[in-house]
């Protein structure tokens, strides 16, 4: 009405003429803008094809050669019995290799996870050292991990083109242990979201139901394990990353402590943030199979070639060991309310435990939402969010990453004030507005100092109760496609372990029933804000889809953690695939 009544009043005039070449112009500057963003999206997805078609005619090669083969049998081997086989020669690392290339192009069809094949994989294979403890494994990557003459993206077109140099430290011990990289998955744009879309290569969505999300940001990791597509794949986690995917998934995965395993040749967004730290670790169908990764990547060769990674081999008597543990646990952390589902998963997993001889210890490690606002948000944006935004110029913003870009643009003047509005009625997204304005290094050093105090009242509230690990409840089920962006307070159950740099994994335990489904019209959540009515919405449609329990330890306690998912996976064992 206000603009028709605008131009009404301006038309016939000189300033009809003028206003129009503005909105000319600024449609023309726009689009000129976006024109290499939409180029590079071109290319991405042309050289994605490429590798789809390559991926498929190596295959369809192989299986003319090996009509026989029985790929269903092949495939359904846990991680532990195809080294085995593999070792002793019952099965080729070219038979493995091509059957697990296949069902990767199968289920690339189904949930666009895969971004790149990478086809250096074929005569690698002849190269792979028989005494390595991988020999013969395919292993997929997410795709910030470097590889030599393929494009880490992070799904932004000012990375298209430009190919690594040489692979990364665990890539390059991963082919000393005998392993054999197949594929690079996809990630959400950035990588700093727990969806999985970007505008270079699209969404990747849930193989359980593909209206929901699988996770992210090692989204594209989650979908293609779950989906058989990989026996072993690597993601990477600085707020739940490798751990929402495996949940929503229905997978295993680890964060270790940062800096357990090598981040050296990482393509990242940000560089030199050391307040909240970067983790890499596994993922995979199995417990186990995460233990034969981490055994084989905490090796000489990692300890040589990146000298900054404590030099500390996997600790067998710890993860082996059968003695009762003493099991702090909590049904919720009073920030993000849980599903019905969630906490159901929690206490039948507190119950399996007690009747298997462990003793489970009431623990909620104190000051949560200060640990999420003030700590982790404020580490994480101790810039503002400016070297963030350096990788957006010019560039699309996906939906997947919600108001983040649009809010970090935003001045820090303007921040403030907003967030002096917002708080009597929003503190959640007051506290995370306030902290996202850039600081001086003077009032950095306070925050990391104030992080290193949180973490030892944490560690001291564990040691007085005389725990071994933790039990909490893991975000789940899996939510809608693009409402992880919107509901940003729900990484709490997450993130918490990021800012205490503690070991902590997922184990999957239970799916959602039609009872939890029914619960969840009472859902609420404690803040009634606009992230817990994303989160009550989201979260909805998900009878069937799996739940998974987080399990903790203490700092460079990565066996203790494995060692107790482990046993919840053995008292817990549910349906492992979607059918």
């Amino acid at each position: 009405k206000m603009l028709h009544l605008l131009w009404t009043a301006l038309s016939g005039t000189p300033w009809a003429a003028l206003a129009c070449c503005v909105v000319a112009a600024a449609v023309v500057q726009r689009w000129s803008r976006h024109r290499t963003a939409r180029g590079a999206a071109a290319r991405a997805r042309q050289r994605q094809q490429a590798g789809l078609e390559t991926m498929d005619k190596a295959v369809q090669r192989f299986r003319l050669q090996n009509p026989d083969l029985d790929s269903e049998a092949l495939l359904a081997l846990p991680l532990p019995q195809l080294m085995q086989k593999l070792h002793s020669g019952e099965l080729s690392p070219e038979v493995v290799l091509f059957t697990y290339v296949g069902k990767a192009w199968e289920v690339n069809r189904e949930v666009n996870c895969v971004t790149s094949y990478l086809a250096d994989c074929e005569p690698q294979l002849a190269q792979a050292p028989r005494q390595g403890l991988l020999y013969g494994v395919p292993v997929s990557l997410k795709e910030c991990f470097s590889y030599k003459g393929q494009d880490s993206t992070l799904g932004l077109s000012l990375n298209e083109g430009l190919p690594s140099e040489c692979d990364s430290v665990v890539v390059q011990v991963l082919k000393l242990q005998g392993a054999v990289p197949f594929v690079h998955t996809n990630v959400p744009q950035s990588m700093f979201s727990y969806d999985c879309s970007n505008p270079l290569f699209g969404q990747t969505t849930n193989p359980w139901m593909s209206s929901k999300s699988p996770g992210g940001s090692s989204g594209g990791e989650g979908a293609l394990i779950a989906s058989g597509g990989s026996p072993l794949g690597l993601g990477t986690d600085i707020g739940g990353s490798i751990r929402f995917p495996s949940a929503f998934c229905g997978i295993c995965g680890l964060k270790p402590t940062g800096n357990r395993l090598s981040l050296s040749g990482l393509k990242g967004c940000v560089y030199g943030q050391m307040a909240v730290q970067l983790s890499v670790g596994p993922m995979a169908r199995d417990v186990e199979s995460l233990a034969l990764c981490m055994r084989a990547l905490l090796c000489e060769d990692m300890f040589r070639l990146d000298p900054t990674v404590p030099p500390m081999p996997f600790r067998e008597e710890v993860y082996r060991s059968s003695r009762p543990l003493r099991v702090g646990y909590y049904e919720t952390d009073n920030y993000t309310m849980p599903s019905p589902a969630m906490r159901r998963a929690v206490l039948e997993t507190k119950q399996s435990l007690e009747a298997a001889g462990h003793t489970l210890v009431p623990f909620l490690p104190s000051n949560i939402s200060y640990a999420l606002e003030t700590l982790s948000t404020g580490g994480l944006f101790s810039d503002g969010g400016h070297s963030f935004l350096q990788n957006f110029k010019d560039d699309f913003t996906d939906p997947c990453l919600g108001e983040l870009i649009l809010v970090l643009k935003l001045p820090g003047w303007f921040k403030g004030l907003l967030a002096f509005l917002l708080k009597p009625l929003f503190p959640r997204l007051a506290a995370f507005l306030s902290n996202m304005r850039s600081r001086s290094a003077g009032k950095l050093w306070e925050l990391q100092h104030e992080m290193e105090v949180y973490r030892n009242s944490v560690i001291a509230q564990w040691r007085a109760l005389d725990l071994d690990v933790l039990l909490t409840p893991m975000l789940g089920p899996a939510l809608d496609l693009n409402a992880p962006g919107r509901a940003t307070g729900a990484v709490s159950y997450t993130m918490l372990y990021n800012c205490l740099n503690f070991p902590a994994g997922v184990v999957p335990v239970t799916t959602v029933t039609a009872e939890d489904e029914a619960q969840m019209e009472h859902y609420r959540g404690y803040f009634g804000d606009i992230w817990d009515q994303v989160l009550r919405k989201a979260m909805k449609k998900s009878v069937g889809l799996p739940v998974a329990v987080q399990c903790v330890a203490l700092p460079w306690q990565e066996e203790m953690c494995l060692r107790f998912m482990r046993e919840v996976e053995r008292l817990m064992t549910p349906k492992k695939q979607p059918s």
